[in-house]
């Protein structure tokens, strides 16, 4: 069955599952990336982009469809992933969560492939024992499956025949409502995710980041049918999207299969919708409080970060490691270490346009806001008039790189990581930004924790829990 998944806006796709045991040791890695680099293909109806390290790019001519492909043969296995460049950044009001109700509705099937017939994607993929779903964030909705690759061609067919094809009825929207509806209130009862959505609005009130993806309850309850078509009409195209395959496939064989089945679809009708909108400058600090039943309170503090392909992201991502990351981390020993919170998280945004820096204290029983926030925001200035050491940088690196080398454990941990770097806006980030990583220095970090950790650039929030009635 369907489960969407969505995460809080400020936590990346969390990518591990069962082809963690598939993965790509760093030797074979270096020896798929000698080959990719070796061997770029020509294939009939493609024209070669470029290969960075082990991946390489085509484009199918007929309607601009991008490929992204890296053969890799240690296992019998193939993770197929098509990305949309559409996401709640897409949305206005009265659509907001349009992107993520539609991405439900793409299970339910078209004239050639659908429940009656016994060979809908979901049956097709749970006969064969594939690991399969689909996804939906800011920037981008993504369908994936990771099957033996002898299925390939069978879920290629499936996948190319619901880019056009869907069916999109009102007897699948109104149950499929009540399931995002459920989704959303999920999110309202946890407080990290509660405050997040009142922090991110704050945060944002020209750009269309300010609608959280899961979208407005009104919204996700009254959007017509008709409007999720008119949504699907307008970003579902070849040109709009990217195929990722990673895994034991021919790379000939391949293209081949993608041209088959993708080829015949034609170009957007219309130049897919840019979002051209630009956050106005922010002109001093901003606060929000969200008083709702619960147990522990909240402390969040957001500072505006600039996009993921920004040269700063590498030492952002590094600051907010040395802020957070681990018994090590400053906020651990000046809060959880006292017994002021339960958990500290720093986190850099990674997406397509300007976001945030997000920092959440958990609080532990018995501290104050007050206390937490006067505490996080001292090791904030502390960070920028003290600035930090070579020593820290050099662990923050040591343990953003195991963690990178986690995320990317597997064939379609690989292919959901390229599928943030491709919401980005570039699908080589994948290599470029480890390589940024390497370089920053602790002069890069202090330099960076002055100029974006600015009070008059941020958003302070608290969830203050009720006692139930």
């Amino acid at each position: 069955m369907h489960v969407s998944l969505l995460r809080p806006r400020f936590v990346t796709l969390a990518l591990a599952s069962a082809a963690l045991a598939l993965s790509l040791s760093p030797g074979r890695l270096r020896a798929a990336e000698k080959s990719a680099a070796a061997a770029p293909i020509r294939a009939d109806g493609f024209s070669y982009v470029k290969t960075v390290g082990a991946i390489s790019e085509y484009k199918l001519d007929a309607n601009g469809l991008a490929v992204l492909l890296l053969p890799e043969h240690s296992a019998p296995v193939v993770t197929f992933m098509v990305t949309y460049r559409v996401g709640s950044r897409h949305e206005v009001t009265g659509t907001t969560g349009a992107t993520h109700l539609l991405e439900h509705l793409m299970f339910k099937g078209s004239a050639a492939f659908n429940r009656t017939k016994g060979n809908s994607v979901d049956q097709f993929l749970e006969a064969v024992g594939g690991n399969f779903n689909a996804t939906t964030y800011l920037d981008r909705t993504n369908y994936y499956a990771e099957i033996g690759n002898e299925h390939l061609e069978r879920y290629i067919a499936i996948e190319a025949d619901r880019m056009r094809n869907l069916w999109l009825r009102e007897e699948d929207r109104k149950p499929e409502m009540t399931v995002v509806r459920n989704e959303f209130e999920i999110g309202e009862n946890d407080p990290e995710q509660a405050l997040d959505k009142e922090i991110t609005a704050a945060a944002f009130q020209a750009h269309p980041y300010h609608h959280s993806t899961i979208g407005w309850r009104s919204d996700i309850e009254k959007v017509s049918i008709e409007k999720l078509r008119e949504f699907y009409d307008t970003f579902y195209w070849p040109d709009n999207a990217t195929v990722t395959i990673v895994g034991d496939f021919d790379p000939y064989a391949g293209l081949a299969l993608v041209k088959k089945y993708y080829g015949g679809i034609p170009k957007a009708p219309k130049p897919i919708p840019q979002v051209y909108t630009e956050e106005p400058a922010q002109s001093g600090p901003r606060r929000v409080t969200v008083r709702r039943a619960g147990e522990l309170g909240v402390v969040g503090v957001a500072y505006k970060t600039p996009a993921a392909r920004h040269a700063d992201i590498p030492a952002l991502n590094v600051l907010a490691s040395i802020l957070s990351s681990g018994k090590t981390s400053r906020f651990y020993r000046a809060l959880t270490d006292k017994n002021l919170t339960l958990n500290v998280s720093a986190n850099t945004g990674y997406f397509h346009d300007p976001s945030l820096l997000n920092i959440y204290a958990n609080l532990a029983p018995g501290a104050t806001h007050e206390q937490v926030e006067k505490v996080l925001l001292e090791e904030v200035d502390r960070a920028k008039t003290g600035g930090v050491t070579p020593a820290e940088v050099a662990t923050a690196l040591g343990k953003i790189k195991a963690a990178t080398a986690y995320k990317r454990d597997g064939y379609f941990s690989i292919a959901g990581n390229l599928n943030e770097d491709i919401a980005a806006g570039d699908w080589t980030l994948y290599y470029t930004l480890d390589a940024a990583m390497a370089k920053v220095t602790a002069a890069d970090v202090t330099r960076v924790a002055n100029q974006y950790l600015d009070i008059n650039q941020s958003v302070t929030g608290w969830f203050i829990p009720l006692a139930a009635k």
